[in-house]
């Protein structure tokens, strides 16, 4: 299932900035404190690249894909309203690309999701290698969490919230001179946020949630939302609780360990990359309705599960599309009102 609901394109974003107060330009060199760097800007950048799939589609919220060279590490499509836009930009590839691949667009910034990115375990190169070439680099606030070695993915002491995606669009706009659509964009957002904060269960009690992102087999344990990551702020914003409780951003457990957290609701991913045959939402809805053990959870018996676009279970821009899907399901299964 794919989120439907019509988001603010660049036309309408760009409707909003005429019809509101200027805002005063950005003053360079401009100085931007991200994820414990000092990065300093002299003008605009000219030749970005969008590297993960938040961080291309910020800029290309923002009216950007002029000012973008390439973008890469795509785990699902493009927002729709930006599917024009996007098609303006190169693609270097869906997976992690290379240095190499990068540098080739001569490019003068770099905008990335994730420290696996650009962090000091990246696949592809460290802050450093680009700063050393004179590439600017900026890593989205919302994944700098606390790296564990056993937590490939780190850990997450707090709960998530939108405020450290409103600072991104916000040092992103003012980065690029465009800080009328970065708060338009803002503002888009915190109304939608206010709007799902109003969700209350029909039965009058917390709903607790599992979100299944994948799992490499129905055997295989499962990648879960951790409760402190987007899922939790999903399940947080519409009055309920995640069921896993671990601080670890991508959680995995069995399923022995799933059925005893008893959820009252399970919400699939959706995933566009196809890496693994259970990245699949029908895939897996036939699991969870087939399989002997996991069939008999109370969620699966009251046909609670729903489905969702997974990278709304990474703390991006598509979060709150991801509540809103959830939540319309929700109602419409009686279970939310």
């Amino acid at each position: 299932m794919r989120i439907v609901r019509s988001l603010l394109g660049v036309a309408s974003l760009l409707a909003v900035v005429s019809a509101a107060p200027a805002l005063a330009g950005t003053q360079y060199p401009l100085t931007v404190e991200n994820c414990g760097a000092s990065v300093t800007f002299q003008k605009a950048p000219t030749r970005a690249i969008g590297l993960g799939q938040n961080s291309a589609e910020i800029l290309l919220l923002l009216g950007l894909e002029s000012k973008m060279v390439g973008t890469a590490f795509w785990p699902s499509k493009v927002l729709p309203n930006l599917a024009a836009a996007n098609a303006k930009v190169k693609l270097l590839t869906v997976e992690f690309p290379t240095f190499e691949a990068m540098l080739a667009e001569n490019p003068d910034f770099v905008a990335a999701a994730l420290p696996t990115l650009i962090g000091t375990s990246s696949k592809i190169a460290k802050r450093e290698d680009f700063e050393k070439l004179g590439v600017g680099t900026y890593l989205s606030p919302s994944t700098c969490i606390a790296q564990a070695t056993k937590d490939l993915y780190g850990s997450r002491a707090q709960l998530w919230s939108m405020d450290l995606l409103y600072k991104e669009i916000d040092d992103l706009a003012r980065i690029f001179d465009v800080s009328d659509r970065g708060q338009a964009l803002i503002a888009d957002f915190k109304a939608r946020e206010a709007a799902l904060k109003t969700a209350v269960s029909a039965s009058g009690k917390k709903l607790s949630y599992v979100f299944w992102f994948s799992s490499p087999s129905p055997s295989a344990d499962a990648y879960l939302g951790g409760k402190n990551g987007a899922s939790g702020y999903i399940a947080d914003l519409l009055g309920g609780t995640n069921a896993i409780t671990t601080e670890a951003e991508w959680p995995t457990l069995g399923w022995e360990g799933i059925i005893a957290a008893n959820p009252d609701v399970i919400v699939v991913a959706s995933l566009d990359r196809n890496r693994w045959e259970l990245d699949k939402p029908e895939a897996k809805i036939k699991f969870l309705t087939s399989d002997p053990a996991v069939s008999q959870m109370a969620a699966v018996k009251n046909k609670a599960i729903v489905v969702m676009d997974g990278q709304a279970m990474n703390p991006t821009v598509r979060t709150v599309y991801g509540a809103e899907e959830v939540a319309k399901q929700l109602k419409s299964l009686g279970l939310l009102k």
